[in-house]
């Protein structure tokens, strides 16, 4: 891994089994007093996209781990009034020891990254959400005991920032990806072709097919922020491919149901399977505190 957390393609998968090792001990040794390695820095979080579990759960990672967290949105500082990105970078990089960011375009990241002196963190781009895969991950060995050879199906929007990182996050943990997703919304091939590892990804319009067997079913919300004047356009076109009990019955009978959250029970997914005994939706939300801060541990020295 880079001194940054751009996507999960900087990784190499000994640092991500790394990284979810220490993920676990952390959770393990919650509130250990002790443990204190952000002591004395402090960690500048620009978010120009509205949040909850990413700013709850990088606020509360970064006290746990000693250090002292300043939200910045795009009203509180010069970004709101047009100041780049890279003069923004300059300045903060003179004050911070590290800054998280959630944004819009991926190539507005990039470009902060660029003038950074500090490690910078991707908290969301609208091309990829590594912080949530690595929670993902943390969740599936939890359940499963295991990730290679995990037969993952992620149903919906196959374009989307959360389908791209689990694509990355597949071929780095040795996984069967089958994305179900119709041919309007499906990953652009230069995302399929990104990543290392000895993973797999097979993408089809089946729904179904997708979910053959599948021993972990992912979906997320249609309409991201972002893009809600395509939202009537979306739902019918993604009708077909809401994850509910008729879809379920091709899965594996032990299926695990995730969702990266904000949910729309009646869209992407039903209630009964959404609040189901399958579903480790309320596991991976948590799990967003204790990979986090393993990426802020491992990048802020």
């Amino acid at each position: 891994m880079t001194n940054h957390l751009l996507s999960l393609a900087d990784m190499t998968p000994e640092e991500l089994i790394a990284l979810l090792d220490l993920a676990d001990q952390l959770k393990a040794d919650r509130g250990n007093p002790n443990h204190k390695p952000l002591a004395g820095k402090s960690i500048g979080m620009i978010f120009t996209k509205s949040s909850t579990r990413t700013r709850v759960s990088f606020e509360v990672g970064i006290q746990e781990l000693g250090g002292t967290a300043l939200f910045l949105s795009k009203n509180d500082i010069q970004i709101g009034r047009s100041e780049s990105m890279s003069d923004t970078a300059e300045v903060l990089s003179r004050y911070l020891h590290g800054i998280v960011i959630r944004c819009n375009e991926h190539d507005t990241f990039l470009d902060y990254v660029s003038h950074s002196k500090v490690p910078v963190v991707n908290a969301l781009t609208d091309d990829f959400h590594p912080c949530q895969l690595l929670a993902d991950l943390q969740t599936v060995r939890e359940h499963l005991g295991r990730l290679k050879g995990v037969k993952v199906a992620y149903i919906g929007d196959g374009a989307s920032n959360m389908a791209n990182s689990w694509i990355l996050a597949a071929k780095l943990a040795g996984m069967d990806l089958r994305i179900g997703a119709p041919e309007q919304f499906q990953p652009e091939a230069r995302i399929l072709e990104m990543g290392q590892g000895e993973g797999t990804v097979t993408v089809t319009a089946d729904p179904a097919e997708a979910m053959k067997d599948a021993e972990v079913i992912y979906t997320d919300v249609w309409v991201s922020m972002g893009f809600e004047e395509e939202a009537k356009e979306r739902l019918e076109i993604l009708k077909p491919y809401q994850v509910n009990d008729e879809l379920m019955s091709h899965a594996d009978a032990n299926a695990k149901v995730m969702h990266c959250l904000p949910a729309y029970r009646g869209k992407e997914i039903t209630a009964s399977v959404l609040d189901g005994p399958q579903s480790i939706i309320w596991d991976e939300a948590e799990n967003r505190l204790h990979a986090q801060k393993a990426v802020l541990q491992t990048l802020i020295k």
